[in-house]
């Protein structure tokens, strides 16, 4: 544990590249990662669910595979990235609901707290109707995730007073915020707004950093205001998971340290 926050990694950013995608369920090798984990000194994997393998994907076929997993290794698995529902948007799609339930049934059994629902790219929220569609399917699904323990942690592409709006409609406590500090800057929103519209509603934070409408580059590179990121952390009750989402290479790991050693240095005081 970094200070009072566990640190951990997007699934796949401590192992080579899988096929060559830059973010990725790391089929037939996903369970050396929790080692490889161990040995960096992260405590938390956040396991992707993809579209394409999804049926594959212990997340839907085994969760009792990546609770055994966990347990062995000592790191957890307590957050989900549902990367699925960026190819099947939950407010168009019938059947991606139906393995939204299927994945809160299943981050029950592995103790996941959160799955992040991203709402950006193909599965933006473009208008009233996608948006009155997604409280729809939020309301539904809303009631399922209180009673497993879990949030549905939205992740989209809205500015702050938007985004605080669509919450405010869905009105659960159930329905939180993913904050990823690279889209963010990329999308060229400030953070001090964002935090003040929904800081208290974050219950995961991706760390990354972006050029302003551009793609990752490594920690400190871009245009993230990271200093108003951890005043905000050291000020706030967050309890959540800090997720290194950072840039990555074709290998991972060597960079993956170079950039945790960048946040400890910058941020050691907090983080330490």
């Amino acid at each position: 544990m970094l200070g009072r926050f566990q640190i951990g990694t997007m699934q796949g950013r401590l192992l080579p590249k899988y096929q060559g995608r830059y973010q990725a369920f790391p089929a037939g090798n996903w369970a050396a990662e929790f080692s490889a984990a161990k040995q960096s000194g992260i405590e938390l994997i956040e396991f992707i669910l993809d579209f394409e393998g999804a049926e594959e994907n212990p997340l839907l076929a085994d969760p009792a595979a990546i609770k055994a997993t966990a347990s062995q290794s000592g790191v957890s698995v307590i957050s989900i990235c549902a990367d699925y529902f960026m190819e099947a948007p939950l407010h168009r799609t019938d059947a991606a609901r139906r393995v939204l339930e299927r994945l809160m049934d299943s981050a029950a059994i592995i103790g996941a707290r959160d799955i992040v629902v991203p709402c950006v790219d193909q599965s933006s929220l473009s208008g009233e109707k996608d948006a009155a569609e997604f409280v729809a399917v939020m309301a539904d699904a809303a009631p399922v995730a209180a009673s497993r323990g879990l949030n549905l942690s939205l992740e989209t592409d809205l500015g702050p007073a938007e985004f605080a709006g669509l919450l405010d409609r869905i009105g659960s406590d159930s329905v939180t915020v993913n904050y990823d500090t690279g889209n963010s800057a990329s999308l060229g929103f400030d953070a001090g707004e964002e935090l003040s519209a929904y800081g208290t509603r974050i219950t995961d934070i991706h760390i990354k950093d972006r050029a302003l409408g551009g793609g990752p580059v490594e920690l400190g590179a871009g245009d993230c205001d990271f200093d108003a990121v951890f005043n905000w952390l050291a000020a706030s009750d967050y309890q959540g998971p800090l997720i290194m989402q950072a840039y990555r290479d074709d290998e991972g790991i060597a960079i993956f340290r170079s950039q945790l050693a960048w946040l400890q240095s910058r941020y050691g005081d907090l983080l330490n």
